[in-house]
């Protein structure tokens, strides 16, 4: 099954989204947008950047958990990831994005 994005509202009013893939499982979350408009925006901007490598910004927490950010061309972070065990599983998270990302199904939840 292909995955999906769930568009929903925060407890202060303003709006997420996150990226879901076949599973269920959530794999990319976005910041928080004060319009509705905006946060369709940033869907808009992981299914025009999830394909791109150089999107993907790979990165370690402070506790050494690697995780990444997909970026828009201006570098802005759209998108970051949960943490990871593994280097392994973080990239196999950002091919999940890849896969997943392109999806035109928007849940709104709103």
């Amino acid at each position: 099954m292909a995955g999906w994005f769930e568009l929903s509202n925060s407890s202060d009013g303003q709006f997420r989204f996150v990226l879901k893939a076949g599973n269920a499982e959530t794999i990319l979350t976005s910041e928080l947008y004060k319009s509705k408009a905006s946060a369709e925006n940033g869907i808009s901007s992981v299914q025009n950047n999830c394909q791109i490598e150089e999107r993907y910004e790979k990165k370690e927490s402070s506790n050494n958990k690697p995780y990444f950010n997909l970026k828009a061309a201006n570098h802005q972070i759209i998108g970051a990831s949960q943490m990871y065990a593994s280097t392994t599983s973080r990239d196999n998270g950002i091919e999940s994005v890849k896969n997943n990302g392109v999806s035109e199904i928007v849940k709104d939840l709103t």
